[in-house]
């Protein structure tokens, strides 16, 4: 399996993703740069957390308009799977790969924390490594994390089984301020239509080895491997 990772100006979480996926893969990711025009053959693309261009005038946008990420696109209508993480989820809903927008949180403050996920989709090989219905531990670290949709959108993200993922308590239950940032129907993970390319705002990079105080976040990359290798 080959994977490739974008680094972008202000990208804070490539090589947390490249270790990740060493791990998970025996075998050294392609580190791209944003200003190359095109990628190398990969079968699996992540666009990595961080604060790209600074988050200047508003999160991903200008990432979106990076020369890679025309071929990022490219490759994703011809089906390559493509994972966007926290500033790269905001990329992937900038250049047109996933609905919807990543706005302020509710409470207008940067959060960062360890959240709990459960896993609503496990027919793809982003999510192949949990069960349907299997709570997570996984740190968040973002300013701009609340999801938001029309009714349609929602409507087609919740009867197509397209939300991959939802913020809740400990136990698998909503309230309680299980949802850490107004994210719309407690949404941290969706899919495109075809399955094929995902973004959440958790970062599972960062929870991926027991040194790092779990490991909840490695099956995400174990999973990819086993389903893409």
């Amino acid at each position: 399996m080959k994977s490739a990772v974008i680094v972008f100006p202000g990208s804070n979480c490539d090589r947390d993703v490249q270790v990740a996926l060493r791990q998970s893969m025996g075998s050294e990711p392609i580190m791209v740069w944003h200003g190359d025009a095109a990628l190398p053959d990969a079968d699996l693309i992540v666009v990595p957390g961080g604060f790209s261009y600074g988050d200047y005038l508003r999160s991903g946008a200008m990432a979106a308009q990076s020369p890679v990420m025309r071929d990022v696109v490219a490759k994703a209508k011809t089906g390559v799977p493509v994972l966007g993480i926290c500033n790269g989820f905001q990329v992937l809903t900038e250049c047109g790969l996933l609905p919807g927008v990543l706005m302020r949180n509710a409470n207008l403050k940067f959060v960062c924390k360890d959240v709990y996920l459960r896993t609503e989709a496990a027919d793809t090989p982003f999510t192949s490594g949990y069960q349907e219905g299997q709570v997570i531990r996984i740190p968040i670290a973002h300013h701009d994390g609340n999801y938001f949709a029309d009714d349609d959108t929602l409507a087609r993200l919740q009867g197509d089984n397209r939300i991959a993922f939802r913020y809740v308590n400990a136990d698998g239950g909503h309230g309680n301020g299980a949802n850490p940032n107004g994210s719309l129907d407690d949404i941290a993970g969706i899919l495109n239509e075809t399955r094929t390319v995902m973004g959440l705002m958790p970062h599972p990079e960062r929870l991926s080895d027991p040194a790092l105080g779990g490991d909840d976040g490695r099956a995400m990359f174990s999973g990819l491997v086993a389903a893409l290798g």
